[in-house]
């Protein structure tokens, strides 16, 4: 269904290919998982199935793509339209109506369906999503994930042979990705439906792959084959796979239910070892003379809290998104929040940021009231790292992205760009924002709002796009300002990452704080937000595979 035969591709002004020697095949009726690190390529293979790249995005494609026996080389994308759908990784990008019902029926419009064949599609997709709830809504106020399902959606109800996703489960909860990922097996297995998939979530893909291609890293030749056989040789792979790597267990296991099948020698061997945990701080500013990345510290925030939410309550157009909001964040925290789709969690970091005024109920950053402070004075005391980095960035190059955020923030100039450097080598100055990764938007994103060194630094999503190699760079990066005295606020899907750094979560549902307290305490009691490793060692108390590592040596 899908072939590439020997292709690279180049795109304009670039020295080297993005992707180079791609040569595969997916038949019909199969799921393919395309993995690698960060950059690789993975989103300029997923462009060539649709016909984006080159007719797109430009640039000169060598070699061959065919699609249901379509040359991409001489069908433009409109014309395998009524073959590939695609998901891209900004679901806002795909959107052309105003709700969710129209944007669900815009493209069998545009094919010519009829009008009883289009409701009664329209209809099976918002069941199959979960979606009838939001039938009326406007898109412009859906939750990131709530988008993700509706683009997902828009490209379902066509009923294409094959489909394109890239980054699918990025921006869902647990819950959502698990449904996502049930349909998307439904339409492999019943309808011979033919997916491709990019997702760096493997822990909750790979096991539904009926094979995993892997693009290793530039001038290296793609490696195709079976999830185990892949992931056993792969630079990137799932905790799951990790602690089988560690455990010597052969062959790899790919689910929980394997690893738990082989794990009880290892429970015994941790049986009288206790995991170490990192602490939460006391409430005390950090000790003078500490220095982040070389620079000087964060401006001195209050001994007690940075942050500091009281009875908040907000309501945006007639939805009540927060209610009765208590939350405190200490110096040195960094604190998780979690919560399925549109429980509240960006409109909670909306309103530490000023973005949002409460509708009743108070918000304090430091001294500061946010929404009722001026974003030059603000920008010293809280940054936000959105959950699209690209709202951040609009300058036409890294090096003006860079100077533009040492002249806002009052730093020395080179202040951001020597920071970028340390975090992502290898970006040079003329590159345009738009043509960096996910991953790299995020960590200039980053770098931009570091650069005013805030007390309280606020992440949504922040590991959308970002491989298991850059994630952990990420949690290095977040773990060494807060021991410096920053303040870490993240709201997130990734309950890998709130594992690996979050000292406390909270959960919310429906506005409300349904739980707040140690990670360890709060993940392991709830089977949707708890880690894989937690999963397979349960019921002794280990979150990560550092942990076991650890404590094994």
């Amino acid at each position: 269904m899908i072939r590439f035969e020997n292709v690279s591709v180049t795109y304009d002004g670039a020295d080297e290919p993005a992707v180079r020697a791609v040569d595969f095949e997916v038949p019909e009726g199969e799921l393919a998982l395309l993995v690698g690190p960060s950059g690789v390529g993975k989103s300029t293979v997923l462009g060539a199935v649709s016909g984006l790249v080159p007719h797109f995005t430009g640039g000169t494609l060598h070699g061959r793509v065919t699609v249901a026996g379509r040359d991409t080389r001489t069908h433009k994308p409109r014309e395998l339209a009524d073959v590939v759908g695609t998901v891209g990784q900004d679901p806002l990008s795909h959107f052309v109506t105003d709700t969710v019902e129209d944007e669900l029926a815009y493209g069998m419009e545009s094919l010519g369906l009829a009008p009883d064949v289009m409701r009664r599609r329209v209809e099976e997709t918002l069941d199959l999503l979960g979606l009838a709830d939001l039938r009326d809504r406007p898109v412009s106020a859906l939750s990131g994930g709530q988008r993700q399902r509706v683009a997902i959606g828009s490209v379902l109800t066509p009923h294409p042979r094959v489909l394109v996703l890239d980054e699918p489960t990025s921006a869902l909860d647990p819950a959502a990705a698990e449904e996502v990922l049930a349909v998307l097996q439904r339409l492999v297995h019943d309808l011979g439906t033919t997916v491709l998939m990019a997702e760096h979530r493997l822990e909750r893909v790979v096991q539904y792959a009926d094979r995993v291609v892997l693009l290793p890293g530039p001038g290296e030749r793609p490696l195709l084959g079976a999830p185990a056989e892949v992931m056993a040789v792969s630079p990137v792979f799932p905790p799951v796979v990790d602690l089988g790597r560690l455990a010597g267990w052969s062959p790899l296991p790919l689910t929980v239910r394997d690893a738990r099948r082989r794990a009880a020698p290892l429970r015994e061997r941790l049986a009288d070892l206790e995991p170490r945990r990192e602490a939460a701080p006391a409430p005390a500013p950090p000790p003078a003379g500490r220095r982040l990345f070389g620079r000087a510290k964060p401006d001195a925030p209050s001994p007690a809290h940075v942050a500091e939410v009281r009875s908040l309550a907000v309501r945006r157009d007639r939805v009540q998104a927060l209610r009765h909001v208590d939350l405190t964040v200490a110096p040195g925290e960094a604190v998780a929040l979690m919560g399925r789709n549109g429980a509240g969690k960006s409109t909670l970091l909306g309103a530490l940021v000023g973005l949002v005024a409460p509708s009743s109920g108070s918000v304090r950053t430091g001294d500061a009231v946010p929404h009722r402070t001026r974003p030059r004075d603000l920008v010293r005391r809280v940054g936000l790292v959105p959950q699209e980095p690209r709202d951040l960035l609009y300058a036409d190059t890294v090096a003006a992205e860079c100077a533009a955020a040492d002249q806002d923030a009052g730093a020395e100039p080179g202040t951001c760009r020597a920071l970028l450097s340390e975090l992502l080598p290898g970006v040079s100055d003329d590159t345009h924002p738009r043509d960096l990764s996910e991953g790299q938007r995020l960590t200039l994103a980053l770098a931009v709002v570091l650069t005013a060194r805030p007390p309280l630094i606020l992440l949504d999503e922040p590991t959308r796009g970002l491989d298991y190699a850059a994630k952990a760079r990420l949690v290095t990066l977040l773990r060494a300002l807060a021991a410096e005295g920053h303040a870490i606020v993240l709201a997130t899907h990734d309950v890998e990452l709130a594992a690996e750094l979050a000292h406390r979560v909270v959960l919310l549902a429906e506005g409300e704080v349904i739980a707040d307290g140690p990670a360890a305490e709060v993940v392991v009691a709830s089977p949707s937000f708890a880690p894989q490793v937690a999963k397979v060692l349960a019921p002794q108390h280990w979150l990560t595979v550092a942990q076991v590592r650890e404590a094994l040596s």
